[in-house]
């Protein structure tokens, strides 16, 4: 298993465990996904964790109403945009993350980071609003 495999299933185990009905555990889902994405990524990946991390930064989502989003967005599949993936995915990483006293700090730091890797993306920001408008209209 990769190093950052680790470290997001050591992430993810805070998330899950948490006790926020927010459900935070999206936040680092997409903003890890996003961050993470290569040329062997499925696009769909890169498309959820960017709708993901748009309505939770940009429009204050909590992670089970992007989950909710997600599944609309699964059950009306439409032609999916190509997207563009930057070579700087952002300063704060999964480790920055861990490095974090678990708790309102960590949690905070989570949010930066989703916030970060949110702007990194800016490229695709048109593109992603034009597809959530597509599934808000149905």
């Amino acid at each position: 298993m990769a190093e950052e495999d680790k470290l997001l299933h050591e992430l993810s185990f805070y998330t899950l465990s948490h006790a926020s009905p927010d459900f935070i555990h999206q936040q680092i889902v997409d903003a890890y996904g996003a961050q993470s994405a290569n040329e062997h990524t499925k696009p769909i990946r890169i498309l959820f964790s960017l709708v993901g991390l748009y309505l939770h930064v940009e429009e204050g989502f909590t992670g089970k109403e992007v989950q909710l989003f997600h599944q609309k967005m699964a059950r009306q599949k439409k032609a999916w945009p190509e997207l563009h993936l930057p070579k700087f995915r952002g300063e704060i990483k999964i480790e920055d993350v861990l490095k974090v006293a678990p708790g309102a700090d960590r949690d905070q730091m989570i949010r930066l980071w989703s916030e970060d890797v949110w702007k990194a993306f800016q490229e695709n920001r048109t593109t992603i609003i034009d597809l959530i408008q597509e599934y808000r209209v149905d």
